[in-house]
């Protein structure tokens, strides 16, 4: 009976969190395929992007500075993440989309060695900018708990989305402002 009862207390909590965040506007409700969605959305005062050097696949070392004056879409990920893999496609065609604009998108693999991602973005023909994250730190300053996580940075180094479900939107928002 007890077991009962903790359950229903947790779903009142966690019931009455969604209606108190939901109420605040920081979670928002998006709808794919058939079911609804919660992305958890920054406050107006979002905080400026953690910045970091890491090293991509060739040994040259690359940093969020460098990217200031552009959108950029970094994409926490591992290669033993299945939904992270299924993810790929979609993230080849934004990609795509988004050549022709001011826009990165940065795949940050955590905990994996050079060899292993390599291997992996050649199997999987990935276009976009791959960084490792070997000590997973960069992870770690961006408060990332599992993968695949998606952060959109603003022009001026400030995280525009958290947690993103619906980045392209956030991405087309930020694209358009000055």
């Amino acid at each position: 009976m007890r077991n009962i009862e903790e359950k229903i207390s947790l779903i009142l909590l966690f019931t009455a969190l969604l209606i108190f965040v939901n109420g605040h506007g920081y979670i928002k409700t998006i709808h794919a395929d058939d079911f609804a969605v919660k992305s958890i959305s920054t406050r107006p005062n979002s905080p400026v992007a953690p910045d970091f050097t890491l090293k991509d696949l060739s040994g040259k070392t690359m940093s969020l500075k460098d990217l200031r004056g552009k959108v950029v879409l970094l994409d926490f990920t591992t290669t033993w993440c299945p939904y992270c893999k299924k993810d790929i496609p979609n993230l080849k065609k934004l990609f795509i989309s988004m050549r022709d604009k001011n826009f990165e998108l940065v795949s940050i693999f955590i905990n994996e060695s050079p060899k292993k991602v390599s291997a992996f973005a050649e199997k999987y023909s990935l276009p976009y900018t791959i960084l490792l994250d070997e000590d997973a730190g960069v992870a770690r300053a961006y408060g990332i708990r599992g993968v695949p996580t998606k952060v959109v940075v603003d022009k001026k180094g400030v995280i525009g989305c958290w947690q993103c479900i619906a980045a392209e939107d956030k991405i087309d928002e930020l694209l358009k402002e000055n």
